[in-house]
């Protein structure tokens, strides 16, 4: 670009190189690595709902496609999606926020009479003598203990808005993400060097490609498994059958040990209804997990992230300690994504070298 013009005078000697100098810029490094540090922390909630958009709007991001393929405009389409997946939000809501809530208050207020019935099973009773845990469990399972937990009348309204909130900020930044989609792929493709712009563009499309399918995936099996759980409520007569369903259905989506936690909790609500029913409670799912682990999941999952089974399971306990159930869920498409970066692009490396 030629030297200097002239114009602002001029240029001054370089600095040299003192120890005061090198000192003040090391301060300077960390404290701006610290105050990047607090400013991550303090906007943690911000970024967990920016992650579950993305991955959201990387699960859609298909149908958004397939829709342009049939002729509509990227704008249209995004709309038709957007819309799609607001009735299906509405008619979930409107079909199980009622019964959930009133089934779900009337389990909380049985709940010590299901404990005392527990205790009326000889081996339940047996273990639970055994261990000496019935009087810590009979004095947290009462109404009042379990409403002062959620923190009485104004907890909940923080609880409910402070939900509603979140869910309206991750449903705006995934239509943002949906419609700028195309744009923000191109622009972090643009940052790579030219030389290396291709091989980038096609690993990082398999790996966009391996998350929506598992985030398809994993709703498809986690809906299965709260209609199964539904259907067989029903059928043998067990109380709250939205309430369990859509527990079943909620700890589905987390990775490895979710779909226990479910029967867990179906199965004991089955034992403290009646002897038999709790028996074919954990008959139940012992079946189903067996059909979910070896027919259904891998139709529907390992074709699209195959991630080796310890990989998955240690992604999933870190993501639980890091993020809760949303560090679960993204746990696995992330050790899909890193496995793929390493077969393509770490491993060839080491080989070269």
């Amino acid at each position: 670009m030629g030297g200097p013009s002239g114009r602002f005078g001029t240029p001054g000697r370089p600095l040299r190189r003192s120890s005061f100098l090198i000192g003040f810029t090391g301060a300077l490094g960390v404290l701006l690595a610290y105050a990047v540090f607090l400013g991550l922390r303090n906007a943690a909630g911000i970024l967990v709902l920016v992650v579950i958009a993305l991955f959201l709007a990387v699960g859609l991001h298909p149908a958004v496609v397939r829709l342009r393929g049939w002729g509509l405009s990227h704008g249209l389409a995004v709309a038709v999606v957007t819309l799609t997946v607001l009735l299906l939000i509405v008619g979930g809501v409107l079909a199980l926020v009622p019964p959930v809530v009133t089934q779900s208050g009337q389990f909380i207020q049985q709940l010590p009479s299901y404990v005392d019935e527990l205790r009326r099973n000889p081996t339940v009773n047996d273990l639970v003598e055994r261990y000496d845990l019935m009087q810590r469990v009979q004095s947290a399972a009462n109404a009042d203990n379990i409403g002062r937990a959620l923190g009485g009348v104004l907890g909940g309204a923080q609880l409910i808005f402070g939900t509603i909130f979140r869910a309206l900020t991750v449903l705006v930044l995934t239509i943002y993400f949906l419609a700028y989609f195309d744009k923000l792929r191109a622009l972090g493709y643009a940052l790579v060097p030219r030389s290396r712009r291709e091989r980038v563009r096609l690993i990082g499309d398999e790996i966009l490609t391996r998350v929506g399918a598992y985030m398809v995936g994993a709703l498809s099996i986690a809906v299965l498994a709260g209609a199964s759980t539904f259907v067989f409520a029903l059928v043998v007569g067990l109380p709250y059958p939205f309430a369990l369903a859509v527990v079943v259905a909620v700890t589905d989506l987390i990775p490895q040990i979710g779909a226990t936690l479910g029967a867990v909790v179906v199965t004991l609500v089955g034992f403290a209804t009646d002897l038999p029913v709790g028996i074919a409670c954990l008959i139940f799912f012992l079946i189903y997990q067996q059909v979910e682990n070896y027919l259904i999941y891998p139709k529907i999952m390992r074709r699209a992230v195959a991630v080796n089974e310890v990989a998955a399971l240690l992604a999933a306990l870190l993501g639980v300690s890091l993020l809760g159930v949303v560090g679960a869920l993204i746990a696995i498409p992330t050790v899909a994504a890193l496995q793929l970066i390493l077969r393509e692009v770490v491993l060839p490396r080491q080989e070269s070298r």
